[in-house]
């Protein structure tokens, strides 16, 4: 019983204090923005297609128009939706607006630097890490 209760403590001591690191989640697309720069009015569906890939959220009733939804949770924090919406007329690219979450692939792997992210293997020879900005 003791060593239960010890055990116990001592979790809750360490997820209080947020020392137990949670990896960001994101879901939905994560768009390049170099790929929505180059997005404009008149192209087709198929060039935007092939520059944004396709929309995760395809409503029947309205198929002139596109929604790309995508969610960022980081740690305990509120979970951030950003939502760009494009609008055809026919096959035409009309009109779009709203925000997205840009590839964050450099910002993710840098952050995994500071933490890591995988368990060391104990036969393995530790290598010193790369020093970063």
């Amino acid at each position: 019983m003791r060593k239960a209760l010890t055990l116990l403590v001592f979790t809750l001591f360490f997820t209080g204090c947020g020392l137990i690191y949670r990896q960001p989640v994101f879901q939905g697309n994560l768009l390049e923005s170099k790929n929505v720069e180059q997005l404009k009015a008149g192209m087709t569906r198929q060039q935007v297609f092939s520059l944004l890939g396709s929309p995760p959220v395809a409503d029947p009733f309205h198929q002139d128009r596109w929604d790309y939804v995508a969610t960022e949770r980081r740690r305990r924090g509120d979970t951030e939706i950003k939502n760009l919406t494009l609008w055809f007329e026919g096959e035409t690219l009309a009109r779009w607006e709203g925000e997205y979450f840009p590839e964050a692939d450099q910002a993710l792997a840098i952050e995994m630097r500071r933490f890591g992210n995988l368990a060391r293997d104990k036969d393995k020879p530790r290598q010193p890490r790369p020093q970063g900005n």
